[in-house]
């Protein structure tokens, strides 16, 4: 089989397609282009010896892709067998240094480490850092925030809310409700650029303070739309004054399922002389520390996102304008946000956290 053409390779369309097509790529690791190509030649009958002389390959190369193609398909395409390949310059042991450094230390004067500093400290490149890290997804830049709420009564509130999301009652709205306060009518100091191809907008890092506003908003969790307005402030007379924009929006013959959370103005004697005379309004409390559980939270999200967080406001009523008009085109088109998560999955996860919290503790 050295300089006679062997036996052609059989190809089925399908493969004979793909193989050209990673021929042309410029994204596959460049072994699969020139085991594509190999293939390809193969099955057109050419002499391995030939095949091995155009592609700039050895003979036996072109020998050893025939029998693994033949053994595995395309399948084998780009696989490193074991035993081949480069070899690792990196000792399991200096990983596993690299690892518990990581894990377990800091540089001196320092919160974490970083590429460079974990390289200078175990005598290896910062590339080789990044790619153990990267490996492992050990992420020492990175933080993420948590509270696990202390409220004595949490177990009852969550099943509470939670039975809302997943099983609302009949005949009856259940609307997640909150206040977004202090929102700051920002006026930049010099005009902002628009985007153009190959550069971002830009906008000041400065600003003018012109005013703020409270948006009281509460979502409806079957359908999504938002029923919302902006006050002066956030007293527990603006409270009942939304409460009063509530009731009227919502049809008389439904019953008001009202999630919130523990601010003291929610609970004023005033409000409770207000909900003795609309007996239809049931108060639904989150737990201590627990805004997660609020699903308007999460519409607020978007409204800084998308409105607020950008947006250049010489005054207050463009900005209360501004947000009305989002709210207007999100009702036009709402979308619910789907709850899935049941309370036992929940309390199991926070028994988790506490149970770890107090292990670090001790």
């Amino acid at each position: 089989m050295s300089g006679r053409a062997a036996a052609p390779l059989p190809l089925t369309d399908g493969e004979r397609e793909t193989l050209e097509r990673l021929t042309r790529s410029q994204r596959v690791p460049h072994q699969q282009v020139l085991q594509a190509r190999v293939l390809l030649l193969a099955s057109d009958g050419v002499a391995n010896i030939r095949i091995a002389e155009e592609v700039g390959v050895r003979a036996a190369t072109v020998r050893a892709w025939r029998s693994r193609f033949g053994e595995d398909g395309l399948a084998g395409l780009g696989v490193i067998r074991k035993g081949r390949g480069r070899r690792s310059s990196i000792s399991a042991e200096t990983v596993a240094e690299i690892v518990r450094l990581t894990t377990t230390t800091t540089p001196p004067g320092q919160t974490h480490w970083s590429c460079r500093t974990m390289a200078q400290r175990v005598g290896v490149s910062s590339s080789t850092v990044q790619r153990i890290w990267s490996d492992l997804d050990v992420k020492p830049h990175r933080v993420d925030t948590f509270k696990v709420s202390n409220d004595p009564r949490f177990e009852e509130k969550l099943i509470d809310v939670v039975g809302l999301y997943l099983n609302p009652p009949e005949k009856a709205i259940v609307l997640c409700m909150d206040e977004k306060s202090q929102i700051q009518a920002l006026d930049r100091t010099q005009a902002s650029l628009p985007m153009v191809a190959g550069r971002a907008g830009t906008m000041t890092h400065d600003y003018k303070r012109n005013g703020t506003t409270t948006l009281f908003a509460a979502l409806d969790v079957l359908t999504g739309t938002v029923i919302g307005q902006c006050l002066s402030r956030h007293r527990h007379e603006e409270f009942i004054t939304f409460l009063n924009t509530i009731d009227r929006q919502v049809p008389a013959g439904l019953q008001v399922h009202l999630i919130l959370d523990n601010y003291a103005t929610h609970k004023h004697p005033n409000v409770q002389k207000w909900r003795k005379r609309h007996k239809r309004f049931h108060f639904h409390f989150t737990p201590t520390s627990s805004s997660w559980l609020n699903q308007v939270e999460r519409w607020f999200r978007e409204l800084t996102d998308k409105n607020i967080r950008r947006g250049i406001f010489p005054s207050v009523p463009e900005l209360i304008a501004s947000i009305e008009s989002y709210m207007h085109a999100h009702n036009d088109n709402p979308k619910p946000y789907i709850w899935t998560a049941t309370a036992e999955s929940i309390l199991a996860k926070v028994a988790r956290a506490r149970a770890t919290l107090e292990q670090v503790a001790n």
